[in-house]
């Protein structure tokens, strides 16, 4: 099985204090991956320094083949346009209209013709479940989750091999979070995407996920299936994925 993603004896501080202690996973082309653990563990940074937004202070991160301990200027470059991110409030600019950012990354990293990059913004308008005269509206025009689709549209405008998801369904009504997580399940079918997620939502987690991480005191307590978390010994396991069998 192709390995998109590993991370190796990976340790992280924050202001001084341990956060990750010899972190080890990897991620298989293909599947929803998970990164799961109690608030505070470390979850969104472990994937912001996947995505290259925060240091990496030793062990490794392989992503696509490249360890980004040794990643050149330019290769780092082209790996970003390898993938896209969803943050968890959508960080989308709000001076911009849905379609202008959407387009965004399309103008400043290729050299398609307008025409192109229109068709481009409104294909992957409607692969998400907007609506054409949704493109118009500006950020603090539509509802949560209207954001997160514009957020998802536009992580998609480069079509990547990769998608980062942090807390995709937070915020959102019960109804509008399961919707979402069919959209998920929907694009990694279609445009063949392997998708890195951090989530604590239950439900969202059994009806996504293949495999997962849990991170709890630093390191990884489980990774692999739903089937085999309830042999996995930690506090965390116990009190979270409790509920979901009484």
């Amino acid at each position: 099985m192709e390995r998109i993603i590993k991370v190796t004896n990976l340790k992280t501080r924050l202001e001084g204090r341990l956060i990750h202690n010899r972190l080890n996973l990897s991620v298989a082309k293909g599947e929803i991956y998970g990164l799961l653990g109690p608030s505070g563990c470390g979850k969104t940074t472990l994937l912001r320094e996947m995505v290259m937004l925060q240091e990496v202070h030793s062990g490794d991160i392989e992503i696509l083949g490249y360890p980004l301990s040794s990643i050149t200027k330019s290769q780092a470059q082209m790996l970003r346009q390898q993938w896209g991110v969803l943050f968890q409030y959508g960080a989308l600019f709000s001076s911009l209209s849905v379609y202008e950012n959407i387009a965004l990354p399309l103008q400043e990293y290729t050299d398609l013709s307008e025409a192109m990059i229109d068709e481009i913004v409104k294909f992957k308008i409607d692969i998400v479940g907007l609506k054409p005269q949704d493109a118009a509206l500006y950020p603090s025009q539509i509802s949560g989750g209207m954001k997160k689709k514009a957020a998802l549209a536009r992580a998609l405008a480069m079509d990547p091999k990769l998608l980062f998801l942090d807390e995709p369904t937070s915020g959102l009504d019960p109804i509008s979070a399961r919707e979402f997580d069919a959209l998920i399940l929907k694009l990694r079918s279609l445009l063949g995407l392997t998708i890195v997620m951090v989530s604590h939502d239950l439900k969202s987690i059994y009806a996504t996920l293949d495999r997962m991480a849990v991170i709890d005191d630093k390191k990884i307590v489980y990774e692999g299936t739903l089937e085999g978390i309830e042999n996995a010994q930690s506090e965390f396991i116990n009190t979270f994925f409790k509920g979901r069998h009484e």
